[in-house]
């Protein structure tokens, strides 16, 4: 028989939305493209090759985060040390609200995450377009 579980991940999530700011896809339209905002991808690549991506969104795999967004990481990515309202999502808004926790408490703290992820944002029309593979 297997641990049981105490909290499952919607509880995690309610917890995560108490921390970080949760904002429409109409919010995040309307910040869409203004100077001081970034925009953060955290999908798999699967994901972003399948359904496509927010031009000019920051591609972040969720497990590499805490990791991007430390500075003395060796892994710190510089777009993380800068001073940015970083806008989080997901496919449906769930890794964007444990993302967003994790990073306000790492101390950042102008982040959001988009209610409803990449879907809400393609239903909300919210621009998109193919993903193009970068080759280094």
């Amino acid at each position: 028989m297997g641990s049981v579980i105490k909290k499952g991940i919607y509880q995690l999530v309610k917890e995560a939305n108490q921390v970080v700011r949760e904002i429409s896809v109409s919010e995040a339209i309307a910040l869409y493209g203004k100077e001081g905002v970034q925009f953060v991808d955290l999908r798999d690549i699967r994901e972003l090759e399948r359904e496509g991506v927010i031009p000019g969104a920051y591609h972040c795999p969720r497990g590499m985060l805490e990791f991007w967004v430390d500075p003395e990481s060796p892994y710190a990515k510089e777009i993380f040390q800068q001073e940015l309202t970083f806008v989080l999502f997901c496919g449906g808004g769930l890794r964007s609200a444990l993302a967003g926790k994790a990073i306000i408490e790492m101390g950042l703290t102008d982040v959001l995450h988009i209610h409803g992820g990449y879907a809400g944002w393609k239903k909300g029309k919210g621009q998109t377009a193919e993903f193009i593979t970068k080759v280094n």
